[in-house]
């Protein structure tokens, strides 16, 4: 039997519109969800280049065939991985919205769940692996980046513009985009990478509130304006400086011709 084309095998790998309950695509889309957990737990166990379909498959208890029948390859299973991560992630950022004079609750509520999403094991294993084949997978590891770290801004930024436009927030002439990313970016701090280092790092839940918390005060006293966070009092504008004056040198003294004797 000829080995399916990348193409036959990609367009399978589609997911398909939701099955009725009881018919055979059901089964079929549960084949699939075993599969890919399977897929998933290999992945973050032993990395990408690591793992192999025939590992995946024992994984999942099916044959072979069944994980080439819904995935073309071990990349598109990764991909499918890592779009099911990352989907569901993005959805608790996207359930965050800005509620008018409350520019420091949204922020907390952005900055809590997003150290829960990046700090979770199963983030920072998919982390590790997207970094580990950065050179050998470019484009697995670019999706990683563009489809995670780099989307999870959208909604931060998102808010920004409201908080803006509602004057609770000033920018400074900063591209929302750009300060949603300085944002996250104080958020997580060196946390992260302690965790990727330290595999057996569990911040408890309190000190991820802690430092969610942090983020959020140092960042809000700087973009928000007087009337939303307390103690962000106006600053007073300083008083222009004065132009340096020329110091005035003491006049000279003429010397006292000396009287001549007579």
């Amino acid at each position: 039997m000829p080995t399916p084309s990348k193409t036959s095998r990609s367009a399978r790998a589609t997911a398909p519109e939701a099955p009725l309950p009881g018919s055979e695509e059901t089964g079929t889309r549960t084949k699939a969800t075993t599969v890919l957990q399977a897929a998933r737990k290999v992945f973050f166990s032993h990395g990408f280049s690591a793992a192999t379909t025939d590992m995946i498959q024992q994984e999942a208890g099916v044959s072979k065939a069944t994980v080439y029948a819904h995935y073309a390859n071990k990349e598109a299973l990764f991909a499918a991985v890592l779009t099911a991560q990352i989907d569901a992630s993005m959805q608790t950022m996207r359930d965050i919205s800005h509620r008018p004079g409350k520019l420091k609750e949204t922020l907390q509520a952005f900055a809590r769940t997003y150290l829960g999403i990046v700090l979770s094991e199963d983030s920072l294993a998919l982390c590790r692996v997207a970094i580990a084949e950065a050179r050998r997978f470019p484009d697995l590891s670019s999706k990683f980046y563009v489809s995670g770290p780099a989307a999870m801004a959208v909604p931060v930024a998102q808010a920004l513009v409201q908080a803006v436009a509602a004057k609770e927030a000033d920018l400074g002439g900063l591209a929302p985009s750009i300060a949603a990313t300085l944002f996250l970016s104080l958020v997580r701090n060196d946390a992260q990478l302690r965790c990727l280092t330290h595999a057996d790092t569990r911040p408890s839940s309190a000190q991820l509130t802690e430092w969610a918390a942090s983020a959020v005060t140092l960042f809000a006293r700087a973009i928000a304006t007087d009337r939303d966070v307390p103690g962000n009092a106006k600053r007073k504008a300083r008083p222009a400086a004065r132009p340096a004056t020329k110091a005035k040198l003491p006049k000279k003294s003429r010397p006292v011709a000396a009287k001549k004797s007579r």
